[in-house]
């Protein structure tokens, strides 16, 4: 195994993939690689700097820790959802896409297999696969849904950079085997989020009339993967489909 480099990790997974026939995820695929690229691309990160690891319904990125993650957070909340809505609105209907995706960072290793070993990766798959990022994207009308992780959040998101608005994300937790863990969800919350949040009694007249939304919910989680390697820049994985897609 190779010794565990930090990487910001980068998710991609299509919605209800697997109720598409093999036609229509064989374009869903090609749709995805086409939008990560050009993501990427707009944020200023070239193929050097990044590894890929295919899992059919999702992509896997680590990025370089010197590609700047405020770039790609504006990116993401920009570029992204604009160029998904272009392809989506030439599309049939069976044809269109939406996008759960997750911004991470953390150590990740290569282990004899060539899978991708770690437990900040992990942490990262956890988010994608949650509840509430599946509950917002089937509630929202949007493309595609973002959630950072707490330390993307703490270290860029909540600093405001240019194009980024702190106050445009809201906390989540996700409560896993391992114990719950926070990250940030991008946009308005949703019903299950505000009632949630909402206090047990009115607060007082000179209380704050903001806050911020706290969600607790319970998640779907799995492991990784091996996968095969293609040169020394991508990686190729697969995995049987999941039961159910929400």
């Amino acid at each position: 195994m190779t010794d565990p480099v930090y990487r910001t990790i980068l998710l991609f997974d299509i919605e209800q993939y697997g109720s598409r026939d093999d036609v229509e995820q064989a374009f869903l695929r090609r749709v995805l690689y086409d939008v990560v690229d050009a993501t990427l691309l707009a944020a200023g990160i070239d193929e050097t700097a990044r590894l890929r690891a295919d899992r059919g319904d999702s992509v896997m990125e680590l990025i370089d820790t010197q590609a700047s993650v405020p770039a790609l957070v504006k990116t993401l909340l920009t570029e992204t959802p604009a160029r998904l809505h272009s392809k989506n609105r030439l599309f049939a209907s069976s044809a269109q896409m939406r996008l759960r995706i997750v911004l991470s960072s953390g150590y990740v290793a290569v282990d004899e297999l060539d899978g991708w070993v770690g437990s900040d990766l992990n942490h990262a798959v956890r988010l994608l696969n949650s509840d509430p990022l599946r509950d917002a994207l089937k509630q929202r009308d949007d493309d595609c849904v973002l959630c950072v992780s707490s330390g993307i959040y703490d270290g860029v998101v909540r600093h405001g950079p240019l194009g980024v608005r702190p106050d445009d994300f809201h906390r989540i937790t996700v409560e896993t085997k391992e114990g719950p863990t926070v990250a940030w969800l991008h946009g308005e919350p949703g019903s299950a989020d505000a009632s949630e949040a909402a206090p047990d009694s009115t607060p007082a007249s000179d209380a704050p009339t903001t806050q911020r939304n706290d969600t607790q919910v319970s998640g779907d989680q799995y492991g990784q993967t091996g996968g095969t390697h293609h040169g020394d820049l991508n990686f190729d994985f697969t995995r049987p489909e999941r039961d159910e897609r929400r």
